[in-house]
């Protein structure tokens, strides 16, 4: 919504700053679980929207609150990347690969990905661990393409177990949606869900109550617009169509 790579996308930085000048109060959500909330923050701030940590709220964050909530310090099998790891060992958790204690498996952005993982997966999930997932996206999208996401992982387990996949973490669950209003601190009615995805952003948004909002500048373009069932209430051509015109 905001960038692709290293680059801020056709105005966002000129929304961005107008909405702040304003008062708006924002914050940005993210669903990719292989950077840390400070990571995401210190990239905003060097492309020129300056961020706190606190404005940030990503799927690993929300994973391993809802996880600590649900089954505090329980043995985790996470196939994703390091910093789902570390963020999982420091909120108390205890990581292994022995399928018969193994009570959670989770499945994320993994780009180590290898069979040996699945294999753990499938017996722990066989031997009755719970099976959860940070995010559902299909791809995550780079400068020119695309990289295969979390889906890709869910999908590969739910076929060889039989299981479904019990929790989805991200946008749209509920969980990030109650996050990012806590910080925004105001009710869904007097806010707007602006993101370029229609299974994840807009659908999270719309569940909400909110307003929402696309940009065509991302990962749905107008022909996949028209052929979903998922609607915005608005669809920008740019980020800064926000704003009002004068």
């Amino acid at each position: 919504t905001v960038y692709l790579g290293e680059a801020l996308l056709p105005g966002a930085r000129r929304t961005i700053d107008t909405l702040r000048r304003v008062g708006c109060r924002m914050v940005f959500v993210s669903n990719k679980p292989v950077e840390t909330r400070q990571a995401y923050a210190d990239k905003l701030t060097r492309l020129g929207l300056p961020t706190g940590v606190e404005q940030i709220v990503n799927s690993t964050q929300v994973t391993v609150r809802e996880l600590s909530l649900r089954a505090p310090g329980c043995r985790v099998f996470p196939i994703g990347e390091q910093v789902l790891i570390d963020a999982l060992r420091a909120a108390g958790f205890c990581i292994s690969e022995t399928p018969g204690e193994i009570e959670y498996v989770i499945a994320s952005f993994d780009r180590t990905f290898v069979y040996r993982k699945l294999q753990i997966a499938f017996d722990a999930i066989r031997a009755g661990a719970h099976f959860v997932a940070t995010n559902g996206d299909a791809f995550c999208p780079v400068p020119g393409g695309g990289e295969p996401d979390a889906a890709c992982i869910i999908a590969a387990i739910e076929a060889c177990t039989g299981h479904a996949v019990e929790q989805i973490y991200g946008k749209p669950s509920p969980a990030m949606m109650h996050t990012a209003m806590a910080i925004v601190g105001t009710v869904p009615q007097e806010s707007i869900m602006v993101g370029d995805r229609l299974e994840t952003d807009i659908l999270m948004g719309r569940r909400a109550g909110m307003a929402t909002a696309l940009p065509l500048t991302g990962a749905t373009s107008r022909a996949s617009l028209a052929e979903s069932e998922i609607q915005p209430d608005y669809v920008l051509e740019r980020l800064d169509d926000l704003l009002p015109t004068r």
